[in-house]
Formats: structure tokens, sequence, C-alpha cells
């Protein structure tokens, strides 16, 4: 069962998700940039008209070239406000997804904890590649793109939380240790596993397929948007704005969820459980397993130094295995 914030905390954080979403959607229009909910934002806009009552973050995925280029408008027009966290601009963060963090702000996850990154209140942002249309060329590139993404997550995460327990996950920490220990002993550097991946991900830009995907995922093709069935993007209201949406969604969500409008048990909500949680306003968040602690910065530079690596993950939320990517709660 995932930790829950108290009402309070849990309001306050969704207020400064929302503030950094409509930032986000005003530069989307300015700038003509393609974006659209997906995973657990999908559900809380179907479901709920907003957020799942629980949950603490928003998934938006982007088109590739949409991405970067939000990357760089928030770096030259919004760094005095945000920030852009991925594994280009802090080679200790472990994941191929990227997050648009509000400076001032600190949320430090229990699975990401001892990974020296500039964590603040994000946006989870989803860089959608080309993938291509025959079935073999496509898990190809699919499963290339996995292997380094997990390789990534071991490189800082070399004892993740799993799913398994008994002696499967006894044999699983094992293949971890060893991979890891492998890793080191061929001086192989978190940058290296990020441009291979990355290069994977990449490999048909530019290419005309019929296919998009977020490869780096719990599973290879648990993201993926046929691009026939993605337009009209389609306009479902949340909290109170109206958010893109693939045409879609709904056969998206059934592939990865199932029956998605029922609602789960509580052992098997989630949120990110953060165990340094600092607002914009300078107050911590309160609850069960929030300590109150001290502000030590928010800048980029301030707080990506060191070497310290967590000793645990935390379950992953799909589809069983290991990850880091927390995706959306249902």
């Amino acid at each position: 069962m995932g930790t829950f914030y108290t009402p309070e905390t849990l309001e306050k954080i969704q207020g400064e998700i929302l503030s950094i979403l409509d930032d986000f959607l005003v530069i989307c229009r300015e700038h003509h940039l393609e974006y659209y909910g997906i995973a657990g934002t999908g559900i809380g806009a179907i479901r709920h008209g907003g957020f799942i009552p629980w949950d603490d973050d928003i998934d938006l995925a982007m088109p590739r070239k949409d991405y970067e280029k939000l990357c760089r408008i928030v770096k030259k027009d919004y760094g005095d406000r945000y920030y852009m966290l991925n594994a280009k601009t802090s080679e200790e963060y472990p994941l191929m997804t990227a997050r648009l963090c509000k400076r001032g702000t600190v949320f430090e996850e229990e699975v990401m904890k001892g990974v020296h990154c500039p964590f603040g209140i994000f946006l989870d942002l989803y860089p959608l590649d080309n993938v291509p249309d025959g079935e073999f060329a496509r898990k190809k590139q699919a499963w290339t793109a996995w292997f380094f993404s997990k390789l990534m997550i071991l490189r800082r995460i070399p004892r993740p939380t799993l799913a398994q327990s008994g002696l499967k996950a006894k044999l699983i920490y094992a293949v971890c240790g060893a991979v890891y220990r492998l890793m080191l002993a061929a001086n192989m550097s978190p940058e290296y596993l990020r441009k291979r991946c990355e290069a994977e991900c990449r490999r048909y830009e530019g290419k005309k397929t019929k296919k998009m995907a977020f490869l780096a995922d719990t599973n290879p093709y648990w993201n993926t948007i046929d691009k026939e069935n993605l337009y009209p993007l389609k306009k479902i209201p949340f909290e109170g704005r109206e958010l893109d949406f693939p045409a879609n969604i709904d056969v998206m969500l059934r592939f990865q969820y199932g029956d998605y409008m029922v609602m789960p048990p509580e052992d098997k909500r989630k949120t990110h459980t953060p165990y340094r949680l600092i607002f914009s306003d300078g107050t911590v968040g309160a609850g069960p397993e929030i300590p109150k602690a001290e502000h030590h910065g928010d800048t980029e530079e301030g707080r990506t130094s060191g070497t310290g690596l967590p000793e645990a993950g935390r379950e992953q939320q799909r589809t069983g295995g290991f990850d880091a990517t927390g995706g959306g709660s249902v």
C-alpha cells in the first residue's frame, strides 16, 4: 500500500502541480507544442474530472521534437521559475522520463533516496519517438532501448524494491548486484548508458512511421500510440482546465490498466512517497512519512554533487519486475 499524505499536504502538492501545468499550457499554446495526457492523468480526467483523489503528479507525453523544443524554451525563457530535470541535465538522474520542476521546491522520493539530483515538485514528461512499422525491427528497437534504460536504473539504484518476493526476489537481486558490479568494473558511466538508450529510442527520428512510443518503460510496449488513432486530439476537463488527450485514450487505458473505471483497493493505490517535501512558500510538507527537514537549496548546481547510491527503490506499479518511473497510479 502506498504512503498517503495528510489532506492538507496533498491539496498543497496538487496546487503546486497545477501552477506548473498552467505555465506549461501557456508555453505549449504560444509555441505550438503538442502534448497529451496519459496514464494516471487520463484516468483522473475521465473518472474524476481531475486528479485521481490520492495522486501527486501529472503525466504528459510529447513527440520528441516538441519535447526538445520545450527543453530549450524552459532554459531560455523560464529558467528563473523552472528547470528541466532529465538524464542529460543531471547525470545522476536514472530515468529516460523528464521532469519540469518548480524552483524553490523540494520533492525527494524514497525510490530516489541517495540519488543526488535537484528534485522539485514537477510535471512528469514522456518524450515519444517513432517506432518502425515492421514487427521484427520494432521489437529489436524496443528491447534494446528497454535494456539500456534498465541498466541506467541499476547503475544508480543497484538494489531496487521488487514486486516479487521469496526465492524469485533473491535471484533477481543476485542478478542486479552482479550486473551493477560488472558495470562498475567496466567503468560504464551513466552518460554512456544514456547516450546508448537515447540513440536507440531516436533511431527512426525523421522517418515516417505509423506508431510512436516511450520505450524506456516497465514494459517496452506499454506506452505505444498508433498515430492514426491519436488524432484529432480531444479535450477533456481536468481540475477546471481542459487538457489534450489522444483520440484513443480509452483504448490505451484499457490496454494498460484493464477496467480503469473501477476504483482499485487501497493496497493497490500508489503515491511517489517523498521523504523530503518543501513547498514554494518555504513550508515543509506534513505526513506520517515526511519528517521536518531543513531546506538545503534548490539549484541544480547546489544539489547534484555526491556519489551516494540508493539502497532500495519502490515496488513497480504496473506490470511486475522493477522500475523507478513511478508511472500513473490508478
